[in-house]
Formats: C-alpha cells, structure tokens, sequence
C-alpha cells in the first residue's frame, strides 16, 4: 500500500514584536455578552458557557478576506481571543489565568443563514463557523500582568461607522473561567486559541467593505471583504 505524504505546513498567528504563534486548535465560546445573548434570542444569566471550533487554518492575517460561498448573510464578530502557552485537564482558576500566553483581537465569521437553518433543524455548526478564513485575527500581544483591563473598550467599524461597541467587563466568564471550564470538556495544548464572545451589533458584511477590529492596548485588526 502506498503512503499519502501531503504537504501543508502548521497554521501559526504573527507575534506583536517578532515571532510566530503555531495554532493548534481553535475554540469559540457562545453567548458570553449578555447583550448578544439577547441580541440572538438567549438567555443572558449565568449559565455555564458553551463551545464550538473552527479549524486551525480558519485563521487569517492577510488584508483581505473572501466573502465565503454558500451564503447570503456573512456577519461579523468582534472578539478578544486567548492565546494559550500551556494546557491541562480540569485546571484550577489559578492554573487556567497562568495558561493564558497572549491576547489578540479576532473577528468570528459566520454564515447567518447557515446557522439559522442548522438550529431550526437541531444540526451542528460546523459549516456556519468553520469555513475557510473564517477566523480574522490580529497580532498576538505577550502578556504582562493581568492582561487586558476589564474596563478596555471592544468594538467593531465597517466602512468608519461603529457597528458594535462594549467592554471586556461585560464578559458572562472571564478568561481564566472560560479556560477552566473549557479544560474540563478537553485536554487543552499550547498553541490553542480560544474567542471569548462577542457584544451585541453583530450585523451583515458586503464585498467590498473594510472592517477595523479594536481592543484597547492591542494590535487594530483591519480587513477588507473581497
């Protein structure tokens, strides 16, 4: 029998001052706003946080990013993502802050319409949140300290108008409790990335349009639909 041999190379997200980030995998929480909870139709209390993936290769840095087939309704949302140095099971909050190598700011792509189908008919996710570039990300910032402050502002323009604005204090979960619940479902990796949800505005993105992605005191993510 032959052996496949394909060639591809590791997925990796640029690093703020010189260096590479090679991903593993990629975790995305639901609903951990609760204004977009509302905003989708959730329930905003506390209840304890889902998850959803996109490949490795679902992320991109490049200036432009292609408008996806299979759908007339892309949208946009902006989100801090973690990016994690070390992993464990069932980590402790205190194991969990410590995983946490960096912090970028990512916008979640997803096919509205897909998705809508998929939960009226009880179906995954996977082809509304993991095709291909559907994972923006900006360069990674190490830490130092306690990360981004709860009072940093997270927003999202299209074209110069602001379509979502908020704050990281308005996180359901904090980061270190989004790694510590996460952990308790997988073994997580050095090299994961984990987008920690969004805030409400979430809306329709056309050809053409240039997205800006902010968090205070990281890298601006900026990207045009092509």
């Amino acid at each position: 029998m032959r052996s496949l041999h394909p060639t591809f190379s590791t997925p990796f997200v640029a690093v703020d001052g010189g260096g590479v980030f090679p991903v593993h995998r990629i975790y995305c929480v639901g609903r951990n706003y609760a204004d977009h909870a509302l905003e989708m139709g959730g329930d905003p209390s506390r209840e304890a946080p889902f998850f959803f993936s996109k490949p490795a290769d679902a992320v991109i840095q490049g200036h432009a990013v292609p408008y996806p087939p299979k759908t007339a309704d892309l949208h946009h949302e902006v989100e801090l993502v973690l990016a994690l140095g070390t992993g464990g099971s069932d980590l402790s909050l205190e194991e969990a802050d410590a995983a946490i190598y960096g912090y970028a700011v990512g916008v979640d792509l997803t096919r509205r319409d897909l998705q809508a189908e998929a939960k009226s008919k009880g179906r995954p996710w996977d082809m509304a949140k993991g095709f291909d570039c559907s994972g923006p990300i900006g360069r990674i910032i190490v830490r130092s300290g306690d990360g981004p402050a709860p009072h940093s502002r997270i927003r999202l323009s299209i074209d110069g108008t602001e379509k979502q604005s908020g704050t990281l204090a308005q996180m359901i979960w904090s980061p270190a409790e989004i790694v510590a619940n996460l952990s308790s479902y997988v073994e997580l990796k050095p090299g994961d990335l984990i987008f920690s949800g969004t805030p409400a505005g979430v809306g329709p993105l056309a050809r053409g349009q240039k997205v800006t992605a902010e968090i205070d005191g990281l890298p601006r993510l900026i990207f045009t639909i092509k």
